[in-house]
């Protein structure tokens, strides 16, 4: 007679199946909805600033478009009556110049220890008519004004951003 010790009668000689589901038989019902991505950019370099150069008189008929030197010369002028010597070492990049509904519109880039100094400078200086006859002839003056300000680009130009990384 054969004893059952010989001759298990269930047992399987290969290797058993698992009785734990894998990972993508678990994920396999929340595969219909979109996975969530978050991260945390922290102290980004740069600070962006959206400006308007305001004109006085506002002559839109004789009023020329805005070039790159004359924004850098305006720009300059009011960090330099703000902060001095030290206002104009604060290095500023012109990304974008355009008009929009007769007013001219400047972006910027700062370094983001200095945007509170060059907000302040821009916001409160007034200059001359810069380098136009006719400005400094008819009493007018040029002030910026500051539209926008963020530390990413897209939340200047775009608003708050939320929908930017939406698919």
């Amino acid at each position: 007679m054969a004893s059952t010790i010989d001759n298990p009668p269930n047992l399987q000689t290969g290797p058993t199946p698992s009785k734990r589901k894998s990972p993508e038989e678990t994920d396999a019902p929340k595969a219909s909805s979109a996975k969530v991505l978050t991260f945390t950019s922290r102290n980004p370099p740069w600070t962006y600033l959206k400006l308007q150069l305001i004109t006085q008189p506002t002559t839109s008929t004789s009023q020329s478009p805005l070039d790159p030197l004359t924004a850098k010369t305006h720009l300059t002028a009011a960090l330099a009556q703000f902060l001095g010597l030290t206002g104009t070492a604060i290095p500023l990049d012109i990304l974008k110049i355009a008009r929009e509904n007769q007013a001219q519109t400047v972006w910027i880039r700062v370094p983001r220890s200095d945007a509170a100094a060059v907000v302040a400078a821009l916001s409160s200086w007034i200059g001359g008519g810069g380098g136009s006859k006719s400005a400094t002839a008819t009493g007018g003056s040029v002030a910026w004004r500051v539209c926008a300000k963020g530390n990413y680009l897209g939340a200047v130009l775009h608003g708050s951003g939320g929908d930017l990384f939406v698919p």
